[in-house]
């Protein structure tokens, strides 16, 4: 498929970029999609949540009372789970709740990903620009030339572009990486994709040599 390059005043430059039919122009799989964000999103979890079972709570070794003649029930810690203060059933511990998936599943999944929002028309490519230093505004008037200020919005560089970086980091829903580094997740999540016409081969590249390295 054919996209044409935008300036980064919003206008047509006149040229047009070949993406890569077996990147962009797949079925998606929605299973490997799912499998993949679910991996991610597991991933992001610190699994820290605890609680104590009446084991690890502190005191109850006496028996709260004797056996007979009190007319309560039996009962012989009070740290039990019945009571308050006693120990926790089957509550959280603390666990790894990250898993792994087969490089060639996470590869369609990212493959699905860009092939959903490139159907979406979600990708645009746009000519290369570089800042002189970190200036907020100059990202703000860019995102609002190409009418995409009020989305929420991923720009791919070809290299770590640190200035480009800060100028947008303080920006709601905006995100800098470079070509080869987003996952299926963050494609997702983002209503459109600016893509640096140099970081267009990075990012087909990067997924072309991994596929050639497992062939």
């Amino acid at each position: 498929m054919k996209l044409s390059i935008l300036t980064t005043e919003g206008k047509d430059s006149g040229d047009q970029i070949e993406l890569a039919d077996s990147i962009f122009g797949i079925e998606p799989n929605e299973t490997a999609i799912y499998e993949d964000v679910r991996r991610y999103m597991a991933n992001q979890r610190q699994g820290t949540s605890n609680t104590k079972e009446r084991g690890q709570v502190r005191g109850g070794g006496r028996k709260a009372y004797r056996q007979k003649g009190t007319g309560q029930a039996r009962r012989g810690s009070i740290r039990s789970p019945l009571l308050k203060g006693g120990g926790t059933v089957f509550g959280p511990s603390p666990r790894d709740h990250s898993f792994k998936m087969s490089k060639k599943t996470k590869r369609l999944a990212r493959k699905s990903a860009w092939s959903a929002k490139a159907a979406d028309e979600a990708i645009r490519v746009i000519n290369d620009f570089t800042l002189e230093e970190p200036k907020t505004s100059k990202v703000a008037d860019i995102l609002k030339s190409l009418d995409v200020e009020e989305q929420k919005v991923l720009i791919l560089t070809a290299d770590t572009d640190k200035t480009l970086y800060k100028s947008a980091r303080n920006i709601p829903d905006v995100e800098v990486l470079e070509a080869n580094k987003p996952t299926t997740y963050q494609i997702l999540d983002a209503d459109v994709i600016l893509i640096q016409k140099s970081a267009v081969e990075v990012l087909q590249g990067s997924i072309e040599s991994a596929e050639e390295a497992i062939a």
